[in-house]
């Protein structure tokens, strides 16, 4: 009779055993399938500034992020280095990946016209922010959920030989919309889209002096 009980003791043990690893490959069933179903690139947008924390969804990205990409682009976009007959249509090509289709057509019109005009042979060109019109909240319009205006106040300088030709300040309104197609080429999921309606349009002295105005 004892080993009779010491041996449904054992069954009954055995029982437990049997169960427990079914919860655990269950458990490692749940993991896998997890694992297979979690995205291979995670894009989180941060804010610059995190002295007081932040609080963000994996799909929002700040104002400050938009500004400083359509800034940056932008910036590339226009510099032209030693010849704008080589270099504004290298920029194009080279930046493609963070631009619109559509924003690339007009770039490329742009090109086509410029260069048949004369007006890019040994022109050198370079932009850069107006000192006291960086980055502010009013500089970023939301449009949607994907699309914004971001507005630039861009000091224009351009060359021929040694030779300034043009020196201005223009105010750039640009479109940017989110563009998460290949990630490889464009780790921000963002481009630009051209100009608004209203398009670009020179400051005057009083608005240099006063970003505010």
């Amino acid at each position: 009779m004892r080993y009779r009980r010491e041996i449904d003791n054992v069954r009954a043990h055995i029982t437990t055993l049997r169960a427990v690893i079914g919860v655990q490959l269950l458990l490692l069933l749940l993991v896998w399938y997890g694992w297979m179903s979690a995205p291979e690139h995670l894009r989180i947008h941060l804010p610059p500034d995190l002295r007081s924390g932040a609080e963000l969804s994996v799909k929002e990205i700040p104002p400050a992020n938009v500004y400083a990409f359509a800034h940056y682009i932008f910036q590339q976009l226009n510099h032209w280095p030693e010849n704008g007959d080589k270099d504004y249509g290298a920029a194009i090509f080279r930046l493609s990946p963070y631009l619109t289709p559509r924003y690339r057509a007009e770039l490329e019109a742009d090109l086509d016209l410029r260069g048949r005009r004369g007006e890019l042979a040994y022109r050198r060109r370079g932009v850069q922010e107006l000192p006291g019109h960086g980055y502010e909240e009013r500089r970023v319009d939301m449009l949607g959920n994907d699309a914004w205006v971001v507005w630039l106040d861009l000091s224009i300088n351009e060359w021929v030989q040694g030779m300034t030709v043009k020196r201005t300040a223009v105010r750039y309104p640009i479109r940017v919309v989110r563009y998460a197609v290949d990630p490889e080429l464009n780790p921000w999921g963002l481009a630009l889209d051209g100009f608004t309606e209203e398009g670009p349009r020179r400051l005057t002295d009083a608005e240099q002096k006063e970003p505010d105005a």
